[in-house]
């Protein structure tokens, strides 16, 4: 009896990994995973964490993710709003640009880059290193926190930014210990 318990609670467990692995598959998508994976092998970026953000979720779920590279786990989720001007009126759908003045998230890689203090706290600029957001620097897209965006996933949508990645003051918190105790810049990847 104590076999067939043990094999039960060891079927079980099994069918939450894999349930689990699932789920991140279609919370990032593997081509995803990899594509970072390949990018940072060999250059002078962290090679074990990566922040992923996918757009294609609604604004008020959890859609950004702090990813374990070595072990494929999140480690951190949270709710990140994107730019008032990637909202297309009646519709689910969402527009981005690299234009200055677009008000617009943009999608790509960046490599997260030193904290400083700014208007909105704590921020962490970001270089963006693709054709569709190489203007990140000169639009002065940063990681950053406001409290109007909630802690927990909800219906509602996420407050809006002005292109910037933003989380609640708790997430960018956490996400702090993960980027100040890296010694080599975190790649961030937005996608939709």
């Amino acid at each position: 009896m104590k076999k067939f318990i043990f094999l039960f609670l060891f079927i079980i467990s099994c069918s939450r990994a894999e349930s689990q692995e699932n789920n991140i598959s279609s919370i990032i998508p593997a081509a995803k995973i990899l594509e970072i994976k390949n990018f940072v092998k060999g250059k002078n970026y962290n090679q074990d964490l990566a922040v992923f953000i996918n757009f294609k979720t609604n604004s008020g779920k959890y859609r950004y993710f702090v990813y374990d590279l070595k072990n494929d786990k999140i480690v951190q989720k949270a709710v990140v709003s994107h730019g008032s001007g990637s909202v297309i009126q009646n519709s689910e759908t969402l527009k981005f640009s690299n234009t200055e003045g677009s008000y617009q998230s943009s999608l790509g890689k960046y490599e997260i880059l030193g904290s400083y203090n700014g208007k909105f706290g704590k921020a962490y600029r970001l270089n963006g290193l693709d054709a569709t957001n190489s203007n990140a620097m000169q639009r002065a897209i940063v990681l950053h926190s406001l409290g109007c965006v909630p802690d927990q996933e909800d219906e509602s949508p996420a407050c809006l930014s002005l292109g910037c990645p933003m989380l609640s003051p708790k997430a960018l918190v956490q996400t702090a210990k993960y980027l100040d105790e890296s010694k080599k810049p975190v790649i961030l990847c937005a996608f939709y």
